[in-house]
Order: structure tokens, then C-alpha cells, then sequence
């Protein structure tokens, strides 16, 4: 199967993995959420998950990629306060998990131009 064909499904399989974990363990996620948002942390939770789950069926889909897609990268640029909010929380964790929380922040970009790509090779498709 040809790159630009597996991207998308990376991509699908990248954001369903996600979307189940929301599920899956919930907790870790709502620590994250920022607390200006009105509501339950874990209602956020749930949402960002079932989002997930429904931007990977969408790239997934050849006839709905390039509009997925394009949410998706929205999407990413939507959830960056959270791994701000997890980079302040966890600026007093141990250096491994402080670590990571900072490394995710710039992961944003590549994630959001990966989206993009995905997109642009989706069009005529939607």
C-alpha cells in the first residue's frame, strides 16, 4: 500500500486510539481539562473522546477525508490547551513525566500539518 494511501488510516488509527482511551481510562484525560471550561472535567472527556472516535471514522472514509480531515487539524489546535494546562499541572512531576508533558506541546504542530496533508490528498473525495 503506496504512503499516501496509509497515511490517512495511521491518522484514523492514531485518533480511534485515542477516542477509546478517553473511555477507557477517563481520569488521566479530565486532569487535563482546563478548569476555565464550564461543567465536569469528565463530561470534556467524554466529548473530546467521542469526537475522536468520530474524526477517525470520517479520515477513514475516502468520501468524508478531506472535511474530516480538515476538523481533525481544527481539532488539534482545539485540544492544545489542555496539553498547556497538563505542562503547568505537572511542572512539579518527576523529570520523566515533566518531560513528557512539555514534549507534547510542540507534537501539536506535526500532528496539525499531518492532518492537513491528509486533507489536501483527500481532495475530489468529499
Amino acid at each position: 500500500m503506496p504512503r499516501s494511501e496509509r497515511s490517512p488510516l495511521l491518522l484514523a488509527g492514531l485518533l480511534a486510539t485515542a477516542g477509546v482511551a478517553h473511555f477507557a481510562a477517563p481520569r488521566q484525560f479530565d486532569a487535563t481539562v482546563p478548569r476555565v471550561l464550564p461543567g465536569a472535567p469528565r463530561t470534556w472527556t467524554y466529548v473530546s473522546g467521542a469526537a475522536e472516535l468520530a474524526l477517525a471514522a470520517g479520515v477513514a472514509l475516502p468520501r468524508t477525508r478531506r472535511a474530516a480531515a480538515l476538523a481533525t487539524a481544527a481539532f488539534f489546535v482545539g485540544v492544545f490547551p489542555a496539553n498547556v494546562q497538563m505542562a503547568v499541572d505537572w511542572r512539579d512531576r518527576p523529570a520523566p513525566l515533566r518531560t513528557a508533558a512539555l514534549a507534547r506541546l510542540p507534537l501539536q504542530v506535526p500532528l496539525v500539518l499531518w492532518a492537513r496533508r491528509v486533507a489536501r490528498s483527500g481532495k475530489g473525495q468529499s
